[in-house]
């Protein structure tokens, strides 16, 4: 072999070289831009996620909220009122009936007083 063929071999060589440097490179950044793009997938697929229960958390607050007032309209409707309005009607009513016959009964008979008491209950002399 001759110097300039060893020479050419050798340049050719080094040429190779810094291909296959150029490309380990390439790789190794393209690498990293995998990495990258894939931690940027996950951080993404979370903001997703918490953006999905946070509507869904919307929708269940709606929910419960609805729900309140129906079970305030069940717990105050007219019907429970007019119950409460009849049972006051019934009881008051019996109870001025009661005092009535209670003062009717007093009066008819009344308690003697202490000016009409026998002479013989009042004290000796």
């Amino acid at each position: 072999m001759s110097a300039s063929q060893s020479e050419s071999e050798e340049t050719n060589f080094e040429q190779n070289l810094e291909n296959v440097e150029r490309s380990l490179n390439a790789l190794k950044d393209r690498y990293a831009q995998v990495q990258q793009d894939q931690q940027r997938k996950a951080e993404l697929e979370t903001q997703k996620e918490s953006a999905k229960l946070k509507t869904e958390l919307r929708e269940i607050e709606q929910q419960l909220e609805e729900l309140e007032l129906n079970l305030e309209s069940r717990l105050f409707s007219w019907s429970g009122l007019t119950e409460i309005f009849w049972l006051a009607v019934r009881f008051g009513g019996l109870g001025i009936a009661i005092g009535w016959s209670l003062a009717f009964v007093t009066l008819k008979n009344p308690t003697p007083n202490s000016s009409s008491t026998p002479s013989s209950l009042s004290s000796p002399k």
